[in-house]
């Protein structure tokens, strides 16, 4: 397994991900396929500006087009101020393979070892029992529960923070 960046030829893996209603059943449901190209492009532009990390988890280093799922970590605006974020999606049929779990800590190692986003949070859906089997074997400490916005839709869920600097074991 191995993360590459996000590229435009990803849209449809992303409208695997993100427009399947069992892929999305604890985020609100599924979102709309119309402007998904734009968003995978958005997303693009955010990577090679050094916004985000949106990584797309790719089983077969000599097949980049194939993808498993991906993991994202950005930073975004709470009204309280910033907040470092992760979040993650692995595609049905490569479920239940610890790929989440591999992905997530990856991205965490290169968190820490770059020095870059701090405390991460996350916020896996309440019904989401291999998210929250993920936070909890990568090390992520329970914070409560909470509400959040995803994608304009409000979900309550469990607030989840690691300190990849500190958190990770070497």
């Amino acid at each position: 397994m191995r993360l590459r960046d996000v590229s435009p030829g990803d849209v449809d893996a992303c409208v695997r991900m993100r427009c399947d209603p069992v892929m999305t059943a604890g985020l609100g449901g599924p979102l709309p396929r119309e402007g998904m190209a734009d968003k995978v492009g958005r997303d693009v532009r955010q990577v090679a500006a050094g916004l985000a990390w949106i990584t797309m988890i790719v089983p077969d280093p000599d097949r980049p087009g194939v993808v498993e799922g991906t993991v994202t970590i950005w930073s975004h605006d709470t009204g309280d101020g910033p907040l470092t974020e992760i979040g993650w999606m692995v595609l049905p049929e490569f479920q239940g393979r610890g790929l989440g779990r591999r992905a997530v800590r990856a991205l965490l190692e290169q968190a820490r070892d770059q020095d870059r986003w701090g405390v991460v949070h996350a916020f896996p859906a309440i019904g989401n029992a291999a998210s929250n089997g993920v936070c909890r074997s990568v090390g992520f400490r329970f914070r409560g529960e909470t509400e959040v916005d995803f994608a304009g839709r409000v979900i309550r869920t469990p607030h989840r923070a690691i300190d990849p600097r500190t958190d990770l074991d070497r």
